[in-house]
């Protein structure tokens, strides 16, 4: 594997958050909701105008169950119910940016109601028109039917205590049928306008012309499914290589009574594509590490469940790809390891600040290696593990990223002839971000090496596109930061990797070819501190000519809503502690106009025929 991805383990939420009723996919749903039946065939609203609403549930763009009530309190609140395919919907989304801009005093939220929309394709749905209110998903129906909406892009109006104050159309323009040149009635304006003045709307109801809202479905179990003939390949497929013993996964995930005792977490989480972790746009295709699942897949997996999880013959075990059983290292046995020298102690509970080690060894000679592994001694209670090389002479200030170790994901390996060039008088620094358990902890890195066995004609090179010097305002939903580079070579791209802090909210790459092409690389909608995933390429396959621009664009949540937020009243500036942040954008490649066409000593790494092999075309 060339890249890493996180899987933070510190906070339970993360992993225990269950929904409030219900576990759906597109199309699927387990249990049935029992009003489904009324709001389906069209009868009357059960909620009326002045009835005050209960706490509504939804899902933020994180997975994570929230509240109306975390918004905290507003002079009153908009909710526009949406999904990414009515075309309503999307005329409208100008208008609601408009009005969100306007009412600063106004909690707007967008509720997304579609079966076929996950978590990821609505946060990239809000990403695509660049809105900058929150976008949540009513997974089981429950908005829809406390707030009695029936179409979108219908939108309520609760006022300081939630009291339902009007319901229907934003305004008279846009219809299925055609759209009027110009707005006569500016129905959602003029009834906020009541609600902030305390007076009555004076038409509290306006009909909705958009797209029907279905309610999801119940999951039909299928009595078919057995353990060994459906379940096993899926899971070997997917799962198999994290969920084994030993590593950071929190359960394995090999045996019959191991999938069968988690079944309905493995559910939900399969059903809201939490898991397999991909955090790539839907649209966002060609990257060979896609560990997500088919359509076909999560169904099988959710029909096996709700059928009780039938074991046919569980003596039939999962068989990873790449079995960790027995192994140290995941590369084999290095041909170097150098270990550090300190052993962090770590408290039970609270924030540790970034931990450095400085890795006791030079090297004498340029060395060109093939796989390098991060390897802690207690795996649990690392986050996340940089590994930097500078020159001593120098100072650490000299460091230039190399790889990192992140829990879920794999050691890095290259092939193909392509090789992390360390420089004589070179040595390796770790940054390592821990996170408590719970009880006093202990912890020890090594760094693992392997020599390159075959002729390097290649190395291993990167970009970083990074802002240092911006500040995200207090309470700030939607901050967007840019930065661009141009690449002055011929390269062949391997892949992309992002990482921000905690307030991070989304990533988009954007390659701008010297003929003015402009072509959308990657986008990471909703992006997770958790899981920092790189995005890889098709060996040999993606190719960029001299001056291509690589742009990356983010946004970042320092608003109160945002559950991970260190605090919403600070302005933040770009730093190395989570509490402040990050915008790096990675682009790894090899330069084409590069053979250097080099025969490594496997036993030391070093070059043995230096003088008469480097060749350049």
């Amino acid at each position: 594997m060339i890249f890493a991805s996180v899987y933070l383990m510190d906070n339970p939420m993360r992993f225990q958050s269950r929904l409030i009723c219900l576990i759906t996919l597109p199309g699927l749903l387990f249990a049935i909701p029992e009003a489904n039946a009324a709001k389906k065939s069209g009868e009357a609203h059960e909620v009326s105008i002045g009835d005050t609403v209960d706490d509504l549930t939804f899902k933020d763009i994180r997975f994570l169950p929230r509240r109306l009530s975390e918004f905290g309190e507003h002079s009153a609140y908009v909710a526009v119910f949406v999904n990414s395919t009515c075309p309503i919907v999307q005329k409208y989304m100008p208008k609601l940016k408009r009005l969100h801009e306007e009412y600063d005093q106004v909690q707007f939220v967008a509720i997304n109601v579609s079966e076929a929309d996950s978590v990821r394709d609505m946060a990239a749905h809000a990403l695509k028109y660049d809105m900058p209110f929150p976008f949540v998903k009513d997974i089981d129906g429950q908005c829809v039917q406390a707030l009695g909406v029936q179409r979108t892009p219908e939108v309520v109006i609760l006022d300081a205590d939630h009291k339902l104050r009007y319901r229907g159309r934003i305004d008279d323009q846009y219809r299925l049928g055609g759209n009027t040149p110009r707005v006569t009635s500016d129905d959602l304006k003029h009834a906020l306008d009541a609600v902030l003045a305390g007076v009555e709307v004076s038409q509290a109801e306006t009909p909705v012309d958009g797209c029907r809202i279905t309610l999801p479905t119940p999951v039909e179990p299928d009595m078919s499914l057995t353990w060994e003939s459906d379940i096993v390949p899926i899971m070997e497929k997917r799962c198999a290589a994290c969920h084994q013993p030993d590593t950071e996964a929190p359960f394995a995930l090999l045996k019959y009574e191991d999938v069968a005792a988690n079944a309905e977490m493995i559910a939900e989480t399969v059903a809201e594509e939490r898991m397999p972790p991909w955090y790539a746009s839907p649209e966002d295709e060609g990257f060979v590490n896609d560990r997500s699942m088919t359509e076909d897949e999560k169904r099988t997996i959710l029909q096996w469940v709700s059928a009780g999880a039938p074991a046919g013959d569980e003596s039939v075990a999962i068989v990873p790809a790449e079995s960790r059983e027995g192994k140290k290292w995941e590369i084999g046995e290095p041909d170097r390891i150098i270990t550090a020298l300190e052993e962090h102690k770590l408290p039970a509970e609270g924030y540790v600040d970034y931990q450095y080690s400085i890795l006791p060894y030079v090297f004498e000679q340029d060395t060109w290696v093939q796989k390098v592994e991060i390897l802690p001694d207690n795996p649990r209670v690392v986050h996340h593990c940089n590994l930097l090389m500078f020159k001593p002479t120098e100072g650490i200030r000299s460091a230039q990223f190399i790889t990192g170790k992140v829990p879920g994901s794999g050691a890095l390996t290259l092939e193909n002839g392509i090789a992390i060039h360390i420089p004589r008088g070179s040595a390796f620094a770790l940054q390592i971000h821990y996170t408590t358990t719970g009880q006093k902890e202990k912890c020890r890195i090594s760094l693992g090496l392997g020599h390159a066995r075959e002729t390097v004609k290649k190395s291993f090179r990167h970009i970083l596109v990074n802002d240092n010097e911006f500040e995200i305002p207090p309470g700030h939903g939607h901050y967007p930061v840019t930065e661009k580079i141009t690449l002055d070579v011929d390269s062949t791209g391997i892949g992309l990797f992002t990482h921000m802090h905690v307030r991070g909210k989304d990533m988009t790459y954007y390659a701008t070819y010297p003929d003015g092409k402009r072509e959308k690389l990657l986008t990471v909608p909703n992006y997770s501190f958790d899981w920092q995933m790189g995005y890889e390429w098709p060996a040999a396959q993606k190719k960029f000519p001299a001056g291509t621009t690589f742009e990356v664009d983010a946004h970042f949540d320092n608003s109160a809503f945002n559950p991970y937020n260190p605090d919403p009243t600070d302005t933040v500036v770009e730093g190395q502690q989570t509490y402040h942040e990050m915008m790096y954008g990675f682009y790894f490649y090899t330069q084409d106009d590069e053979n250097l066409n080099l025969t490594i000593d496997p036993q030391t790494g070093h070059v043995v025929n230096e003088t008469e092999s480097r060749e350049q075309p």
